[in-house]
């Protein structure tokens, strides 16, 4: 594999390692839900999970072995010694009494080398103290035991390197097989991607097949329903908005609703505003309908989305019964991009831009590279009227092949409860598109929106305001750049920002207690719980939070510190 695909640090199936510790007597469901529950708050999949890793006096501990067996992966046991000589983060006194090594968790994960995920978790029992501790590391590639190193055999044991891999004996009590490439019934046999790790609709508990994401869950969740006033940071919709004009236009339509929706005028004001022909252009009740409409109407077979993104795509994907592949970018790498990291089979790619949530503007030469013949390239164009000269946009290229453009009026107008998109694409795509669209799918109030934002003055008035988001969002940053416990993912090019710090959660919930919401990013594939997601808003907006922000990090301590 070249360093440009390493370089995009997309997440290969079992390149996982969980460090497990346990009390005698541990019960295996304790275990087994510690572990679930590590990987789903870190934004992982049980899926990626290669092992069990523990200390060798605990290689036949029930509970261990049980969910090791459970998760369908081999135990591999360590030595007290080599364990010991092992840097963690958090040791302990009790482990080093009692076996010698003062993180079992974290040093079994760490062993065979890799990046510490997830440092150590305790279990959470009601009413006594908890009798489990997990870890989460990412293998290197040489820190792994090849499959040939796993013997046969039932019940046998190797010793590759100096950790023991125990192999589970085949049983009818084992709580799940291990895992089998996925493969589709109509396929003749399973298509591994070398460089995205593929999850079935089926691998999941939650009801979109997404693993460990909520891939339904979205910012207004963080401010809907709230008994205190809020200062939304959650939703990038623009502050401020409808315009008082434009909520004069779609009032002004209301006259005609007993008459059926007309959407000729507005498809005809998109194509304008793009240089393209009416056959181009497909009115949509928001962007997240377009997304719903890809997955059922086209002939997909291996469809990929670049993550982190806006989760709705593999939402929509996986709802239609698509097995999705996931290509999962950096922060290391300022999430950018490397095209060679999309497996060459894929016939359908998704990928954001600006992407939300990491605020990403990727070159439109780079996405131009994912586009080939027999491929189908979606760009979520969403916030791209909200970065100045809306340079990168691929609206309007009509010379690469397989292009679908996804637009949204929903956020720069403030019209997400009017529900207004668009797309554009060649014209058999838009037919096949349109034939699965229910009959008018878009209200007339929506439609007098569209065919108003198309029109010279408001084109203005969104390119002002995009130059002052520009302004307002470095404003933030800034702002951010003097706590030295954050880091911003960057440069950021969107209405928002990404921001890295430990223990968010509470610094979240403190910002609520003072009267902010900000979005939480453990939703999105290829983030953690140390991530938020804060919209730009008017500098003395910022000026608040900013405060707020300090207060909520100072009440935390010099933990956060």
């Amino acid at each position: 594999m070249s360093e440009a695909v390493d370089a995009a640090a997309v997440l290969r199936p079992a390149s996982l390692a969980v460090g497990v510790g346990a009390s005698r007597g541990a019960p295996a469901d304790e275990v087994l839900g510690l572990v679930r529950d590590t990987l789903r708050g870190a934004g992982l999949s049980p899926l990626d999970v290669a092992e069990l890793v523990t200390v060798d006096a605990k290689a036949d501990e029930p509970g261990i072995v049980a969910a090791a067996a459970a998760l369908g992966v081999p135990l591999r046991t360590y030595p007290a010694v080599e364990l010991a000589r092992v840097e963690v983060p958090g040791p302990s006194g009790a482990p080093l009494a009692a076996v010698g090594t003062p993180s079992v968790a974290e040093a079994a994960a760490l062993v065979a080398g890799g990046e510490l995920l997830v440092p150590k978790r305790k279990s959470a029992p009601r009413g006594r103290a908890p009798m489990v501790t997990c870890a989460v590391a990412r293998r290197d590639p040489c820190g792994r035991a090849d499959a040939a190193d796993v013997p046969s055999g039932p019940g046998r044991c190797v010793e590759p390197g100096a950790g023991r891999i125990v192999v589970l004996p085949d049983s009818e009590d084992r709580a799940a097989p291990p895992r089998q490439p996925a493969s589709r019934p109509d396929d003749d046999g399973p298509h591994p991607h070398p460089t995205a790790a593929m999850h079935t609709p089926t691998e999941s508990p939650d009801a979109t097949g997404a693993g460990t994401h909520d891939l339904r869950h979205h910012g207004d969740a963080e401010v809907r329903g709230q008994d205190r006033d809020l200062t939304d940071l959650a939703v990038n919709v623009r502050a401020g908005t409808p315009p008082a004009w434009l909520r004069d236009r779609i009032s002004a339509s209301l006259g005609s609703l007993a008459a059926y929706p007309d959407g000729r005028p507005a498809r005809a004001a998109v194509a304008a505003r793009h240089g393209l022909p009416v056959e181009r252009v497909l009115l949509t009740a928001g962007a997240a309908e377009a997304f719903v409409l890809i997955a059922r109407a086209l002939p997909v077979r291996r469809p990929v989305v670049v993550h982190p993104q806006f989760t709705e795509p593999e939402a929509a994907l996986r709802a239609a019964g698509h097995e999705v592949g996931r290509v999962l970018l950096r922060a290391e790498d300022g999430f950018r991009l490397d095209p060679s990291a999309v497996p060459e089979d894929a016939d359908l790619v998704v990928v954001g831009n600006p992407t939300n949530p990491t605020s990403v503007l990727h070159p439109a030469a780079v996405l131009e590279q994912l586009a080939r013949p027999g491929r189908t390239l979606v760009v979520d164009e969403a916030f791209m009227d909200a970065v100045p000269d809306e340079r990168e946009t691929l609206c309007g290229r009509t010379d690469v092949p397989g292009l679908v453009v996804l637009r949204s009026l929903t956020k720069t107008w403030g019209l997400a409860g009017l529900r207004i998109g668009y797309v554009l694409a060649g014209p058999g795509t838009i037919r096949a598109l349109e034939e699965t669209q229910p009959l008018w799918p878009v209200s007339s109030p929506a439609l007098t929106a569209a065919e108003a934002c198309m029109e010279p003055g408001a084109l203005a008035e969104a390119a002002a305001a995009a130059e002052r988001i520009a302004v307002d969002r470095a404003h933030l940053v800034a702002g951010l750049m003097e706590f030295t416990e954050v880091r911003v993912a960057g440069p950021a090019e969107g209405p928002f920002v990404l921001v890295r710090l430990e223990r968010a959660a509470e610094v979240r919930e403190r910002l609520r207690m003072l009267g902010f919401a900000a979005r939480r990013g453990d939703t999105f594939p290829g983030l953690g719980p140390e991530w938020l997601r804060l919209a730009v808003r008017d500098r003395v907006t910022t000026n608040r939070f900013l405060q707020a922000f300090d207060q909520a990090l100072q009440t935390l301590g010099s933990a956060v510190r």
